[in-house]
């Protein structure tokens, strides 16, 4: 395992609290998916947003069914760790996710996300129909211009594959495990660097 609490993980998987069922998709509600590193990190970013009706953690972009955290985080599977996201497109739109996504990432890392090293922490944008395709692609290319970022953006634009939610200790780590949390994510570089790309927040 890349994480650098991986040896708390075992101990937090016990004291797990289930997971919420989801809620099913209706004509007011749509999904994005995206991948940015961790995503006990990712679901952090996007519950502060107002409009975000739920987050899952969990397993995309690969070709071995229902993997498993310890068969992704070998990078074996070509899954990436991602975060799904059913919100209310009255409230927030798909363009306000995606800035939320582009801020919360290092999207000049080819090699996976801060100290999380590899294929399985890779950044990628998860589109779901052509309209998703095109305003990511329009992100991404309005971002480049602007000239930003010392670099160029390898961020993936992919369309969504079997999405498999990660296991029920994962969920709202941040919540449920605060301080152990807090420690991974400074002692990973993520404020810090994202900082340094974005300037404060």
């Amino acid at each position: 395992m890349n994480r650098l609490l991986s040896v708390l993980i075992a101990a937090t998987a016990a004291a797990a609290q289930p997971l919420a069922a989801q809620q099913q998709d209706s004509e007011d509600t749509a999904v994005a998916t995206f991948a940015g590193g961790c995503f006990w990190c990712v679901e952090e970013a996007f519950d502060k947003v107002d409009g975000v009706l739920s987050t899952t953690s969990g397993y995309i972009g690969g070709d071995v069914p229902d993997p498993s955290y310890e068969q992704v985080s070998q990078g074996n599977t070509g899954h990436a760790e991602a975060v799904r996201i059913e919100y209310d497109p009255e409230t927030v739109s798909y363009q306000a996710l995606l800035d939320t996504f582009w801020h919360n990432i290092d999207p000049l890392d080819a090699g996976g996300q801060f100290c999380d090293r590899g294929d399985q922490y890779r950044s990628a944008i998860f589109y779901h129909d052509e309209r998703q395709k095109e305003l990511a692609q329009q992100s991404k290319r309005q971002l480049e211009e602007r000239g930003v970022l010392p670099g160029g953006i390898v961020t993936e634009i992919v369309p969504a594959t079997e999405f498999y939610a990660a296991e029920d200790y994962h969920q709202d780590y941040y919540e449920h495990n605060a301080l152990r949390y807090e420690f991974y994510k400074f002692t990973c570089g993520r404020p810090s660097r994202l900082e340094e790309l974005w300037g404060e927040k």
